[in-house]
């Protein structure tokens, strides 16, 4: 597909700043020449980064402590309560609830975090990458394949320091699978199995309790709304998704997570960490096609439990491979038939001489007396410095990370087509190049959706 991304609108203001980025030769060179804007090149490691937090409660709490090794000079909150606490950590920080107007002081940091809710993710991202600031996104990277095209090619244009927010991929242990599968402990592998039990969705009886999760929430989009809490500022909040009166049924989160309009359920936010592992380990990019299964799709709620069959060609000399995920009360048949350890959570691959079942934090080759003496082989993936930490190293030495738009990029497009493929109840036929299915143009509204009044991302 043509390098195409298209831009966001930026204020006038921000446009004269992009403007004089490219006029300066430092910074200019800075989409042409490695990974770190040249003004940063040769930078002193114990120097530290100036950093822009895009949502900074919440999770964006999280990352902003992690980070804040560094200097925090911009804080950035749709809700004034969220921004008025990280104001009192960073009081010389210059303070915005619009990312918009963030952007018109761009001179003024090198780096942002962005943690605002998914749907706008995009939106905040974007920018960033315009003006050649290196970008800590948190998962999903977007909120649908069009966005995630749209990031990945300005990122690769950009070439700055990227990385989305998944934190188990830093860890050891899913270093170690990949290692054991790349080196052939199993043999080839052409099936996998993920799985997750959270239920956090539509569920077909109303009012049945979900498990995993503190609140019962309706099923049913509510017909008033409730006043909204002091220092939201919700018209922000609701950013490009189509207008509606406040309700709490929508705020704080999670709560917004389960309505297609600002999030995409569990799909895409835990794909990102379990739908990881395969693609690490098996080098998957794009999908030839993909099917879903589970209950009727509601128009406006991801639902609880569901599954996705993704088929995935040859990739050089690894042969075809189908993936299947699973989530809420949806699982494997070797998890039902108990031939495997009933783990809540798990990634399963089927080799033609074994099988590895992994999760987070452990792993099992099986079965167990076939590899009872099994050598493993000698770790050649190097520890990560920690998800946070490899990004600011890279955005100080042009290093690579681990989790770049390049790679989360096309996790993230994978993991929205399987809610895709749930919501127009068929078989698509992807085209990669052409971000179509051809054989599904009702699809297209989901794969690209159209924006509210004042919000264009091209």
């Amino acid at each position: 597909m043509p390098n195409t991304a298209p831009h966001a609108t930026l204020p006038s203001s921000a446009i004269s700043r992009r403007r004089f980025l490219k006029s300066t030769t430092a910074v200019g060179a800075a989409a042409t020449v490695g990974f770190a804007p040249a003004i940063l090149r040769g930078r002193n490691l114990n120097s530290r980064l100036n950093i822009a937090i895009i949502g900074a409660g919440g999770r964006g709490g999280g990352n902003m402590e992690s980070v804040a090794s560094e200097n925090i000079v911009a804080l950035c909150d749709v809700n004034e309560n969220n921004l008025n606490r990280a104001a009192q950590v960073h009081p010389k920080a210059r303070t915005a609830v619009d990312f918009r107007k963030l952007y018109d002081h761009a001179k003024e940091f090198d780096a942002v975090v962005v943690s605002t809710c998914e749907h706008t993710h995009a939106f905040a991202t974007l920018p960033a990458l315009q003006l050649g600031k290196h970008v800590y996104c948190e998962k999903p990277l977007t909120h649908n394949v069009y966005e995630a095209r749209v990031i990945r090619e300005a990122a690769a244009k950009a070439k700055v320091a990227t990385q989305m927010g998944i934190q188990i991929h830093a860890g050891d242990n899913y270093r170690r699978v990949v290692e054991l599968i790349q080196t052939g402990a199993i043999g080839p592998v052409r099936e996998c199995h993920v799985w997750t039990s959270r239920a956090w969705g539509w569920q077909p009886n109303e009012g049945e309790a979900q498990k995993n999760q503190d609140i019962v929430y309706s099923n049913q989009r509510p017909a008033g709304s409730d006043p909204v809490p002091s220092g939201l500022h919700w018209d922000l909040w609701l950013g490009p998704a189509p207008e509606r009166p406040f309700h709490s049924i929508y705020f704080p989160g999670p709560r917004w997570y389960r309505w297609w309009d600002f999030g995409n359920g569990t799909m895409s936010d835990l794909g990102s960490h379990f739908n990881d592992l395969p693609f690490w380990a098996l080098k998957l990019q794009t999908p030839l096609t993909i099917e879903a299964s589970g209950p009727p799709p509601h128009p406006e709620i991801a639902p609880a439990s569901m599954q996705a069959v993704y088929e995935f060609g040859p990739r050089g000399d690894l042969p075809a491979v189908r993936m299947t995920w699973y989530q809420g009360s949806n699982k494997p048949l070797p998890w039902r038939e108990k031939t495997i350890p009933q783990w809540n959570d798990g990634i399963l691959f089927v080799g033609d001489r074994g099988l590895l079942l992994s999760n987070y934090d452990k792993y099992q080759l099986l079965p167990e007396e076939k590899y009872r003496d099994f050598q493993r082989p000698t770790p050649f993936l190097e520890p990560s410095k920690g998800q946070h930490a490899e990004w600011l190293h890279a955005c100080k030495t042009g290093a690579p990370t681990s989790c770049d738009f390049e790679y989360s990029g096309w996790l993230t497009e994978a993991n929205h087509l399987g809610n895709v493929a749930y919501r127009v109840g068929k078989k698509l036929q992807w085209n990669a190049a052409e971000m179509r299915c051809a054989n599904a143009p009702e699809a297209e509204p989901l794969i690209r959706r159209a924006y509210r009044a004042g919000w264009t991302l091209g």
